[in-house]
């Protein structure tokens, strides 16, 4: 985990058990209202909410405002085709496959990919990125997640992934790693059913062994994937047992979300997967559709648990953008080695 000394007002209680996401470009007095009632911990930002970066910064500082404090705003910008911020305002970059399999020193350019990432976020006052994918790619990965993973071998994974987190952090931005236990043997894409593995427990260890390397970040995201050798029965994102996996086998005591929790791969209403996912022992609710009724609905579930709400503090005391920026950086010649790195 990144450490560094506590800042004002990170030890807090109350906070909603969920994140939730907005509706258009700019807030509405109807959204605003309801947030500033249900105390979200935090935002999710997507391509329907993005224009321009004074627009985006606007949004930025109005979600906070409404929640009267510096709440994470969270965004995936992976790269490829998962990234909600795109040109003519921002960079583009290579999914992340793609780019390991083409630089000269792939470590280098994972670092440098993710400090240009962090510049871009960071001055929009997006602060959290759902980034690194640590799931381990194979020949079964569904394609919509493929070129999403850096690599079949999970110690490279590990390795990117941790360039990638350190790059980030360099630039004020927190990762998310996802999708704990791991979702790379998954044929089926989870946003529209949910994916069976019928692999070993031994051979599962292949999937759970970069998160267990990178088990020291303050945020993980939960894969909606039913791994039978753990728990036939439920998917990872409600099931007690493989929540159990999460924390005592992979060993991550972070904050832990669930994937969206809208994804065609649950069943049930929303306020029903839910209750399910914190009952198994998630720590908060993600839910990125806009949709103010479900968001509503969700409001019910409260604040976070003291266990939870500890954790979530911890990801506020020890957010890389209050760590001491050491040196001014030059963000195009950054850009432009990583260029060089990817046209050899």
């Amino acid at each position: 985990m990144v450490t560094g000394p506590e800042h004002a007002g990170c030890k807090v209680s109350g906070q909603g058990a969920f994140i939730f996401g907005c509706e258009g470009l700019a807030l509405t007095s109807l959204e605003a209202d309801f947030f500033r009632e249900a105390n979200p911990w935090g935002f999710i930002l997507f391509a329907r909410n993005v224009d321009s970066p004074d627009q985006l910064r606007r949004l930025a500082d109005d979600l906070r405002a409404a929640v009267g404090r510096d709440a994470p705003i969270l965004i995936d910008q992976e790269g490829g085709r998962v990234q909600r911020l795109r040109a003519p305002h921002w960079r583009e970059f290579l999914p992340p496959l793609d780019q390991v399999q083409r630089a000269s020193d792939p470590l280098r350019a994972m670092w440098l990919r993710g400090r240009l990432l962090a510049a871009d976020l960071h001055s929009v006052g997006i602060d959290v990125n759902c980034v690194p994918g640590l799931d381990v790619a194979s020949a079964q990965t569904h394609p919509f997640l493929m070129n999403r993973c850096f690599s079949d071998d999970a110690e490279v994974v590990a390795q990117m992934g941790r360039a990638l987190v350190d790059g980030m952090a360099a630039g004020g931005v927190a990762p998310v790693m996802k999708h704990l236990p791991g979702h790379g043997r998954g044929a089926v894409d989870s946003h529209k059913g949910l994916p069976r593995v019928s692999a070993s427990r031994a051979e599962l260890a292949v999937d759970f062994a970069p998160f267990k390397v990178l088990n020291d970040l303050s945020m993980g995201m939960s894969a909606h994937i039913v791994m039978e050798a753990i728990d036939p029965d439920h998917p990872a994102t409600q099931s007690p047992a493989a929540i159990r996996v999460i924390r005592k086998e992979i060993g991550f005591d972070g904050l832990l979300m669930t994937d969206d929790i809208s994804m065609g791969a649950l069943a049930g209403t929303v306020m029903e997967r839910a209750e399910l996912a914190l009952s198994a022992g998630c720590d908060m609710v993600l839910h990125c559709n806009g949709d103010l009724a479900e968001m509503e609905a969700l409001a019910a579930l409260g604040p976070m648990t003291q266990a939870a709400q500890a954790r979530a503090d911890r990801v506020i005391c020890t957010h890389p953008k209050h760590q001491p920026m050491h040196h001014p950086i030059d963000i195009a010649a950054l850009d432009a080695e990583l260029q060089s790195l990817l046209n050899r």
